[in-house]
């Protein structure tokens, strides 16, 4: 044999090798053409039609909220149950505006897609539903909003973003928390660079659900409890963790490399179980099964060099938080259980805070937070998130929440999951922009080429009166 022929096939062996190295779905994502959501601007879209999918606990405000917009048609309503979507239709007729068309059962969503022509599918249906879901829209030529996470395994997070970028559909998973008013300031402040250069973060979601999850008329089929058993990680990251990575560019300067995730044992949802069981037989299903622990602790190590935590817990009774904390080299911020900030060793004063608040929010929610909190959801962000997703389509911006962000931030799901299961071990992330992180620009908020999109006054008796916001 000929020393070309031995030094061809000792390098194509190690070529094989090295592909069998790299997991499938990377080689996968990384070997399809792409196209950069990031910063994609889609044609304009002068009556946004749209259907609503899931009108369980969080579609009815979505129904409500989007109604309020101008430039919104909702052409349909799909839920499992027809009951629901008929209870839905009152929304919008006690508003003077026409009913949807109804769809319903389990496969009444593929009904939907296929049947309707769709600007926006709002997605609020229970976590595994997601990613199948927003993929399917994407496919049928919509752009899609979608209730957290965007998916529950790393494959599916790379699906939903191939599905973006093939589609030029955007897919936007709604995080409300990036629109709450605090955060929206310290992000602003950041961007100004009063923080100096952020090195670590903080979020959580610590909320006490242990009865709502063990409420039978509670999630559908008791939906929620059951992913506490399915899943023995951070189900819960993205409300914590979008804030706090938007102030830190992840994904638009940075990124995050790898996580840690340490979990303590169960402590109270067994024994909830066998007490419950032990009045009601419904709940003799759940005693005996292994829940995920009460506190999840997940640390993120990031390309520059910086970290974050990310913790979950809801089953303790401890006062609801989502931490959001802020370090940097010039500064500190944090909330809850008050919001703090401060340049030194000492907090700022409310006058200084206020001063603060009046020279840095920034203009989204100077031009639409007051309208907002009338409107409602969550003190007023699940409002500026709807109307700010409505503006970009309607006058073809980028989003504020590119498909990357949804699918990184829900990544932590299955990330920490497998790091508890491997005793804390480090767990790589995977990076959904394939490289495009270090061009990236930071996500605008200011309003430049929207904020025209008027909404109706806040009345049920009269829809005809708009406000220019």
């Amino acid at each position: 044999m000929s020393s070309n022929r031995r030094d061809f096939l000792k390098k194509a062996s190690l070529l094989s090798a090295a592909a069998l190295a790299v997991p499938a779905i990377n080689t996968e994502a990384l070997a399809a053409p792409r196209f950069n959501m990031w910063g994609y601007a889609a044609p304009k879209i002068d009556k946004v039609r749209v259907a609503v999918i899931g009108l369980g606990m969080r579609g009815p405000g979505a129904v409500d909220r989007l109604s309020y917009i101008e430039g919104v048609e909702i052409v349909a309503l799909c839920d499992k149950y027809a009951d629901r979507v008929a209870k839905n239709q009152k929304i919008l007729t006690n508003k003077g505006l026409k009913e949807a068309k109804a769809y319903s059962g389990e496969d009444g969503w593929k009904q939907l897609l296929k049947n309707e022509e769709l600007d926006l599918v709002y997605i609020c249906t229970p976590w595994e539903y997601h990613a199948p879901m927003a993929i399917e829209s994407m496919k049928a030529g919509s752009h899609v909003a979608c209730e957290v996470p965007i998916g529950l395994t790393v494959k599916e997070c790379w699906e939903v973003v191939k599905t973006s970028e093939a589609t030029k559909k955007h897919c936007m998973m709604l995080e409300n928390c990036c629109y709450d008013f605090f955060e929206m300031l310290t992000l602003n402040m950041t961007r100004q660079g009063l923080f100096g250069e952020l090195i670590h973060a903080e979020g959580a979601y610590i909320h006490d659900l242990l009865d709502l999850n063990f409420n039978k008329n509670g999630y559908d089929n008791m939906w929620r409890l059951r992913e506490n058993i399915k899943l023995n990680g951070n189900l819960y990251p993205t409300h914590g963790i979008g804030p706090i990575a938007q102030c830190m560019n992840i994904n638009s300067g940075d990124r995050m490399t790898h996580l840690v995730a340490m979990q303590t044992a169960d402590f109270m949802m067994g024994d909830k179980a066998r007490e419950l069981a032990a009045k009601d037989s419904f709940f003799q299903e759940f005693v005996g099964k292994k829940y995920r622990g009460n506190m999840d602790t997940t640390l993120i190590k990031t390309e520059l060099g910086k970290t974050l935590m990310v913790q979950h817990d809801v089953t303790s009774p401890r006062p609801y938080s989502r931490l959001h904390l802020l370090s940097g080299t010039k500064g500190f911020a944090q909330k809850y259980p008050t919001e703090n900030i401060a340049f030194g060793h000492s907090f700022i004063s409310k006058d200084q805070m206020k001063e603060l608040y009046a020279k840095y929010t920034p203009e989204l929610i100077k031009h639409i937070g007051e309208l907002a909190k009338q409107v409602g959801g969550h003190g007023g962000m699940d409002f500026m998130m709807d109307w700010r997703l409505i503006d970009c389509l309607r006058n073809g911006l980028p989003i504020d929440q590119p498909v990357y962000e949804g699918a990184t931030w829900s990544a932590i799901v299955p990330l920490s999951c497998d790091s508890v299961a491997m005793n804390s071990k480090s767990v790589s992330i995977p990076d959904f922009t394939q490289g495009a992180w270090k061009t990236n620009k930071p996500v605008d908020i200011t309003l430049n080429g929207g904020g025209n999109t008027p909404i109706k006054a806040k009345t049920s008796k009269d829809t005809s009166k708009q406000l220019n916001v």
